[in-house]
């Protein structure tokens, strides 16, 4: 088994925010969330969550993790070696190893730490640190170890001859010890360094052999100290995902203009087109076109569905349906298979049967439409009386004309038509035409009189 302890209690003053680091979003997905995600895998015994700075937004952001969460106050920030300090008191009889990551590095894959974890485990040392080799490690402490990958020394840049810094591997921070070997040598740690901090990097120089694992991919092991690096961090979370998207049969026309959340579903030949995000809880199924210029967010599109230049969220949109140019969709909305929804269509918590069109320029709010149901250009439903929310329910095969106003509570029954121009306030029964709009008056030479 082994438990995992997580450092959250920085400030982070280089993000520029009152808002702890580690709760900065990377994604739909805190930093610190991500790094929890990563080990869900691994089955840990605990998960200690090491927090100072704000500690209490941490813990409420955090109140309603699906897994059970421990955390530890550090009160004053003394560096990592003090951090895992902490944990002394808390940890004290525990025979597993003990894994320890930074709430700041989020991209670690979970396939690499278990990799990492393995190795540990066969190794049977009392410590083992994470590497990784960067194309330009300028800053970081490299890491130097023998051909059997056992650590002979920890070098910080600034220490490094010119020699030793022609060594790209660099420690990421990331550490899994045997915890009984761990805290003996804890209460040993000194500040004899610059930052007069306690480092972890000491408790790893006191305990041998250390095994040293190298990451395949370096960009794992990037940290965010600053917006940028948020930034930078999110291109790589987005090529991940695109590129894996793309390998399982998804066409993605410029990816560099489209993002797409990791909680996002996508099947094969779907098409994304440029200037298109995808977001939250979201499935297009298979033969869909999304975009160019679309937004989807916690939705569902069905099979073979066009969306263009268009917002969907929260809704859901069946098979055979064209959505756009310029039509938003939202508040639980349900879209029925074969529709059309066209340019500047506004629907909001509206359910339409089967093939029942909203071509353009309407708003339909808190409706039920039936099916082949036919929504004329300008029609709008009057669903709010100033204090309450109303409902209109328009039956199957009826026709609204164009500029109708449909004034809620209403019920339309099937195969009603309305007349062009109409403001419906009474419930229509089937079969009928309702016609509500005043008597046209044509007077004769109306022509303003000329000045002389």
């Amino acid at each position: 088994m082994v438990a995992v302890a997580i450092l959250a209690a920085g400030r982070g003053t280089r993000m520029k925010s009152d808002l702890p680091k580690v709760l900065h979003p990377l994604g739909q997905r805190s930093l610190v969330q991500r790094v929890l995600d990563s080990v869900a895998g691994l089955k840990p015994s605990r998960r200690l969550v090491i927090v100072g700075y704000r500690s209490d937004r941490v813990r409420e952001a955090l109140a309603e993790y699906p897994a059970a969460l421990e955390f530890v106050e550090q009160t004053e920030q003394l560096g990592t070696g003090h951090a895992i300090q902490q944990l002394l008191p808390h940890l004290e009889g525990l025979d597993d190893d003990l894994l320890i990551l930074n709430g700041d590095v989020p991209l670690l894959r979970p396939e690499t730490l278990e990799l990492f974890l393995n190795t540990h485990r066969e190794k049977g040392n009392p410590a083992s640190i994470l590497a990784a080799h960067l194309p330009t490690p300028k800053g970081y402490g490299r890491v130097f170890c023998d051909s059997q990958q056992n650590l002979q020394a920890i070098i910080e840049d600034r220490d490094c001859t010119p020699q030793q810094r022609q060594n790209h591997r660099v420690n990421a921070g990331v550490y899994c010890f045997r915890w009984k070997d761990l805290a003996e040598v804890l209460p040993k740690l000194s500040t004899n360094n610059d930052q007069k901090e306690y480092y972890l990097t000491e408790a790893v120089n006191l305990l041998s052999p250390v095994t040293v694992f190298d990451a395949d991919d370096y960009q794992e092991i990037l940290g965010i100290n600053d917006r940028k690096q948020l930034a930078e961090s999110y291109t790589v979370l987005q090529t991940r995902i695109k590129d894996d998207w793309m390998a399982q049969g998804v066409t993605i026309v410029d990816p560099q203009s489209v993002t797409i959340d990791d909680s996002v579903l996508l099947h094969a030949n779907v098409v994304i087109e440029p200037q298109t995000h995808l977001r939250g809880k979201t499935t297009i199924q298979a033969g869909s076109r999304i975009g160019p210029g679309s937004l989807v967010e916690n939705s569902t599109i069905g099979e073979n569905v066009t969306v263009l230049f268009s917002v969907v969220s929260d809704s859901v949109v069946r098979p055979e349906t064209r959505v756009g140019p310029y039509a938003h969709i939202r508040g639980q909305a349900e879209v029925g298979a074969g529709c059309r929804i066209g340019n500047f269509v506004e629907l909001k918590n509206a359910q339409l049967g089967e093939k029942t069109n909203v071509a353009h320029l309407s708003y339909v709010g808190d409706a039920t439409l039936g099916d082949r149901v036919n929504i004329g250009a300008g029609t709008i439903t009057v669903n709010y009386d100033g204090v309450n929310k109303h409902r209109t329910t328009i039956g199957d095969r009826s026709k609204i004309g164009s500029n109708n106003t449909l004034v809620a509570p209403l019920t339309i029954g099937e195969d009603v038509t309305t007349a062009a121009g109409s403001t419906i306030t009474e419930d229509v029964p089937n079969d009928c035409l309702a016609i509500a709009r005043s008597r046209q008056t044509v007077k004769p030479g109306w022509r303003p009189k000329e000045k002389l």
